[in-house]
């Protein structure tokens, strides 16, 4: 992606309206992928409950008027949150949007005190999966999964 084009996305907090592009953005990977699970149901559609209530924060890549990614922060504890649920639109993968959701979680964990962030992922997701060892992720052993697809855990000291 050009650094015009990257400088034009910005990074924006859940609002109600934006309810509908979590699930729509989540489900267009999934789907392509994978078959949904319940707890991807769930959690889809109902982010204000299973996320935000809990102490969670979900972000959005917004280029123009055009939200083109997401990714949510599950509080786990005082000090851990889970990265997850991040998608990027199909058109726009590739051109850098993952690489600033990442940045920006990783940016307002380090601000908020939390010491380490976790994620559940499937290695048939490759570019995924480098691009969390390119920020830092590393393999721990897999637990606590909720998803059957999720064959990794990785982990990020802050």
């Amino acid at each position: 992606m050009a650094e015009e084009q990257k400088s034009s996305i910005e990074i924006i907090d859940y609002t109600d309206e934006l309810k509908e592009k979590f699930k729509e953005l989540n489900y267009e990977w999934i789907i392509k992928l994978f078959k949904p699970e319940q707890h991807d149901i769930e959690v889809l559609s109902n982010p204000e409950h299973f996320i935000l209530e809990n102490g969670g924060h979900i972000f959005f890549a917004k280029q123009n008027e055009e939200i083109i990614g997401t990714a949510a922060l599950i509080r786990v504890d005082n000090t851990t949150f889970e990265l997850s649920k991040m998608g990027v639109t199909e058109k726009a993968r590739g051109t850098g949007v993952g690489n600033l959701l990442i940045q920006h979680c990783i940016n307002f964990a380090t601000a908020n005190h939390i010491k380490s962030l976790i994620l559940y992922s499937s290695t048939v997701l490759g570019p995924a999966i480098h691009l969390y060892e390119k920020y830092g992720f590393y393999e721990v052993p897999l637990e606590g999964a909720q998803h059957k697809r999720a064959n990794i855990k990785m982990k990020k000291d802050l």
